[in-house]
């Protein structure tokens, strides 16, 4: 049945909108935002409860300067989280958003830069989102396992399903 399945959850009409890694989406009710595979990455999830609006980002990375290599930018905590923000600006109140975030778990057991890089994702995620003044209700972060993130714009339940943990609703 696979991640369709939690669409029971809210209006089962509802569009599936994947979001890849290094993207960001932003939707209103009744669409449902999903992002797969988080290790390292972290998922961020903004809502806003009074529009039942909100997006989703796939950060893989905290800043541009930690890479050499081109690509799209939305890959970076520090440009995809005011990014996401400026797009739900268009019919949404900073003040009214609320995050949830998953990820960032330590996938990279070596002395390479790699090691710490979920951990780095999650400072530079809390840090961009403190600056917006955009409060994190929840997270499920670290640890050293996958997760699978979707966002029900209905109700702003972030679903979070994993081989180690199953499924949990933030």
């Amino acid at each position: 049945m696979g991640f369709l399945s939690s669409l029971s959850h809210g209006d089962s009409a509802a569009d599936l909108i994947h979001v890849g890694t290094g993207e960001f989406a932003v939707a209103e009710h009744p669409t449902v935002l999903m992002t797969p595979a988080l290790g390292s990455c972290i998922g961020v999830a903004l809502w806003d409860a009074f529009r039942h609006r909100g997006g989703l980002a796939h950060v893989m990375l905290p800043l541009p300067s930690d890479v050499t290599q081109d690509g799209s930018q939305d890959r970076f905590a520090s440009v995809a989280i005011p990014r996401m923000v400026e797009e739900l600006n268009g019919g949404t109140a900073v003040r009214r958003l609320v995050a949830k975030i998953a990820g960032g778990a330590a996938m990279f057991k070596s002395d390479s830069s790699l090691s710490n890089v979920g951990e780095r994702n999650l400072e530079e995620v809390r840090h961009q989102l403190s600056l917006l003044r955009i409060p994190i209700l929840a997270e499920d972060t670290g640890g050293s396992h996958a997760r699978t993130v979707e966002l029900h714009l209905d109700t702003g339940v972030l679903v979070v399903r994993s081989y180690m943990y199953g499924i949990r609703e933030l």
